[in-house]
């Protein structure tokens, strides 16, 4: 009988242990996570940066860190690149507001990347029956580092969309970080050159920087276009 006792609660305890670690735990988990983030974004408003600047307190290359750490915490909890970038310019100057805002990206999309790899994936691929879902998941695993290449040169998927697709993929982590510093580069430099010379609004520099992200955008637009109209014909033809 005290076997029978003692081996109940241990029972219970590997139930509860398999149900909090279940796939749809952590899903739940990274969802909470997410809506945790989100509503501290709306507390803290890190847009005020724009406004008030960097704490005076905090100069030089700590300071670059400090906001690149900043960056990529905010992209996990969807704030906006083009703002993170424009206050990187606005702040630091062109060249060190690229530093900083390169590195935010690549440190926000490896957080997003092992969130959702951790915490939804096993979940999320028991979703993949779709064929859309399972022709995007099928690109992804076959030419990880060409797509994220492709989504971040021409910004036509969000960028958070596109981390958390990458992480229920079979991608790996170099691909996926190595695509995403590369091709963020032209895109990222264009805000932080706009966000250097915002006080002149009328200069060259300024004018080239924001044809450039227009031209981009509408390139992102338009490819993104082509490829759903090439996939749904390949899909079609199935």
């Amino acid at each position: 009988m005290f076997e029978t006792a003692a081996v109940r609660p241990a029972g219970l305890a590997t139930r509860c242990v398999r149900a909090l670690l279940s796939p749809w735990s952590r899903l739940s988990l990274l969802v909470v996570l997410l809506a945790a983030a989100a509503c501290c974004v709306l507390l803290f408003e890190p847009q005020r940066m724009l406004a008030h600047g960097w704490p005076p307190q905090v100069g030089g290359a700590a300071a670059v860190a400090l906001f690149a750490s900043a960056y990529g915490l905010c992209t996990v909890a969807f704030v906006p690149r083009p703002l993170l970038n424009l206050a990187a310019g606005a702040l630091f100057g062109s060249q060190l507001g690229l530093v900083g805002a390169l590195g935010g990206t690549v440190l926000g999309a490896g957080f997003a990347f092992g969130l959702g790899r951790a915490l939804g994936q096993d979940a999320l691929r028991q979703l993949l029956r779709g064929r859309w879902l399972k022709a995007a998941d099928g690109q992804l695993s076959r030419h990880g580092f060409r797509s994220i290449l492709a989504a971040r040169l021409f910004p036509g998927v969000p960028f958070a969309a596109a981390n958390y697709c990458a992480s229920v993929s079979r991608m790996g982590w170099l691909p996926f970080l190595l695509a995403t510093g590369l091709g963020s580069v032209p895109n990222t430099a264009a805000y932080a050159v706009a966000g250097a010379r915002a006080a002149s609004p009328s200069s060259p520099v300024f004018l080239v920087a924001m044809a450039f992200i227009v031209v981009t955008g509408c390139a992102g637009a338009v490819a993104a276009w082509c490829k759903r109209h090439s996939l749904r014909g390949r899909l079609g033809d199935r």
